[in-house]
């Protein structure tokens, strides 16, 4: 049986409204959550984007839930600082914390200055960064010279059991990869076939632990509102890579897809009013093996979502 988690948007709603949010949903039923780590959010319309890591103390210590966050150590961050932050927390709360960890997006780390690589480049830093992760969680003083510099460091508060280091991957390629280092898979709703795919090739090249899904999905009292919604909160995040990846800001991304139709959105968003409807998508995903997957409501007001999942959604779950 799957376990369902609520996700924690940062660039949608402010820290302290989030933190309410994550704690009626532990009330409501949800088992797990997790946080999103964004310096800029996806449109101007969204309006936020809090600091992910010092909001997560303040969530696990708030809830007893366990948690992770999706971060992309190698430009904005130094990858010993969140090595220093996953075991920190890692510490704080044994086994309750993991971190999934990407290449990243432009809009979040053009503000160190240092220019945007190619997505190789990217890919071979991430590595690097996981390794030297992995290498300071395990007590060991690292220094290291490549596409990141770490100059004598070492962590000097660690927890007993290093925190799961887990590969976020949304093509199946990007899957097999993550397969050789990672302690799980995340990845996001698309088409079944895709995460079918994605999901098999992690684990054919020899993925091990849990793999996870976030869904996108809209609900509201009516189809319209539902839609209207999605169309004004998500409609940024319809075109996938590179346009994700390479766009650096707020308004770069509101000028391209400011014609973007409500039907459009709904490709990438499960909008629907029919709290059955939501269910039967959820349990689809879950038949693919998923051992967790994470809701992401893309309105920024949670609260009416949150009771109508834990009383009529989560219960139909498998």
């Amino acid at each position: 049986m799957a376990t369902y988690g609520f996700h924690s948007s940062h660039e949608q709603i402010h820290p302290a409204e989030l933190l309410k949010a994550v704690t009626r949903a532990e009330q409501a039923g949800f088992t797990a959550a997790m946080s999103s780590d964004h310096f800029s959010p996806w449109s101007g319309r969204q309006g936020h984007s809090g600091f992910a890591w010092s909001w997560l103390g303040a969530a696990l210590q708030a809830t007893r839930l366990p948690f992770g966050v999706v971060s992309a150590p190698g430009q904005r961050y130094h990858p010993a600082i969140i090595a220093q932050a996953i075991g920190t927390l890692g510490a704080m709360f044994p086994g309750r914390f993991w971190a999934a960890l990407g290449t990243g997006e432009a809009s979040n780390e053009h503000i160190t200055g240092g220019g945007w690589p190619r997505k190789d480049v990217r890919t071979a830093r991430l590595r690097e960064c996981v390794d030297i992760i992995r290498a300071l969680l395990a007590g060991e003083e690292v220094s290291h010279d490549g596409l990141v510099t770490v100059d004598r460091a070492r962590l000097w508060t660690r927890p007993d059991v290093p925190p799961r280091l887990v590969g976020a991957a949304v093509s199946a390629r990007t899957a097999r990869w993550c397969a050789g280092w990672a302690d799980g898979l995340i990845t996001v709703n698309g088409p079944i076939e895709t995460l079918r795919e994605v999901v098999g090739t992690y684990r054919e090249a020899g993925g091990k632990g849990k793999t996870a899904l976030q869904v996108h999905l809209s609900w509201a009292e009516s189809e319209e509102e539902a839609l209207a919604i999605a169309h004004d909160q998500w409609r940024s995040n319809v075109f996938g890579p590179p346009v994700s990846w390479d766009l650096e800001t707020v308004e770069q991304f509101d000028m391209i897809t400011a014609d973007v139709q409500p039907s459009k959105v709904a490709e990438v968003v499960n909008v629907s009013a029919d709290l059955g409807r939501h269910a039967a998508w959820i349990n689809e995903y879950a038949e693919l093996g998923f051992d967790e997957i994470y809701l992401h409501h893309v309105g920024r007001e949670q609260s009416a979502y949150i009771d109508a999942f834990g009383a009529k959604v989560l219960p139909r779950l498998g």
